[in-house]
């Protein structure tokens, strides 16, 4: 039987902020006619030069202040509509992990936008947003609503398919790698599922989160360009080709393997081991010391 686990929690924290800190968005959105950065180690040196190395961690705030929402919307839509659905199916699991996904857009949009605005802005002195929720303030106050949710739809396409690709990955690993309670290579096992479900995810839309980028990051220095998700596409595409779409790639998939093979691992080894309790046959949890002696069994997230 394949291991599944608590994968809400791991995906909010990990696969979400993906993306080398401060470097991803820059690479994504820097102008074709003058381009800053020649590459992802490039990019680095230059944040690291000009700004420290604070500034690779600019906009960090956001994510950190709303991860706690993404992660009970995602832990919550998954769960139920898993359990809504029936059973635990590869197509299941998509299911229930394209749902999280597209739910937790209203949180994870705008807590986006403030990221990138303030990844994008000018250091010292002359900066516009304050923090995070300065900067969302001033969105609202400038453009409504629209303006704090803008890159909504884009978001919305991303996230979607790739929840499920994540969930549907993982879950079709864990049960290839026979990922069982008691296993010597368990712990390894999970870091090759964890890591490679990240990537997986990454891959699927990627292409999306670069137009998401560059919606979000439009008007910050001059005139709005685009007018839409297509405009985007069609412009970014005619200027500079496919591998626009590619841009900030490296930099995210760098850090995509180790924050998701360790969260994955970690989540899977403290629950199984902090509960000290093995799921029965139906589901009802029997204590530790009647269970079988490979040790605890891992957690489901049904059970959760």
């Amino acid at each position: 039987m394949g291991v599944s686990l608590t994968l809400e929690s791991a995906k909010a924290t990990g696969r979400d902020q993906a993306g080398a800190p401060g470097a991803k968005v820059r690479l994504q959105v820097q102008s074709v006619e003058k381009p800053q950065y020649r590459g992802t180690l490039h990019c680095f040196k230059s944040i690291i030069k000009q700004e420290s190395v604070l500034g690779l961690y600019k906009g960090l705030g956001s994510p950190l202040m709303g991860l706690t929402f993404i992660n009970a919307l995602v832990f919550g839509v998954q769960g139920n509509t898993l359990r809504a659905l029936g059973h635990d199916s590869p197509l299941n699991q998509f299911l229930a992990g394209a749902a999280a996904g597209a739910i937790q857009c209203v949180i994870c949009c705008p807590m986006e936008l403030a990221k990138t605005r303030l990844q994008l802005q000018d250091a010292g002195p002359a900066r516009t947003y304050k923090g995070s929720l300065d900067c969302l303030v001033q969105i609202y106050g400038h453009e409504g609503l629209r303006g704090v949710n803008r890159g909504m739809v884009s978001t919305l396409l991303r996230e979607t398919p790739s929840f499920g690709v994540y969930f549907l990955t993982y879950d079709a690993l864990t049960r290839a790698l026979g990922c069982e309670p008691g296993d010597r290579l368990l712990v390894p096992k999970l870091l090759l599922a964890g890591g490679t479900s990240g990537i997986m995810s990454w891959l699927s839309t990627y292409p999306v989160d670069v137009v998401k980028s560059r919606l979000q990051a439009d008007g910050l220095r001059g005139a709005p360009r685009y007018r839409g998700i297509l405009d985007c596409v069609r412009q970014s595409y005619r200027a500079e080709g496919w591998r626009v779409f590619t841009r900030g790639l490296a930099s995210t998939l760098l850090r995509a393997f180790p924050v998701n093979a360790a969260t994955f691992a970690t989540v899977t080894v403290v629950l199984t081991y902090a509960r000290g309790e093995e799921a029965g046959p139906e589901g009802e949890a029997v204590p530790a010391a009647s269970a079988a002696p490979t040790g605890p069994a891992l957690a489901q997230p049904s059970s959760l």
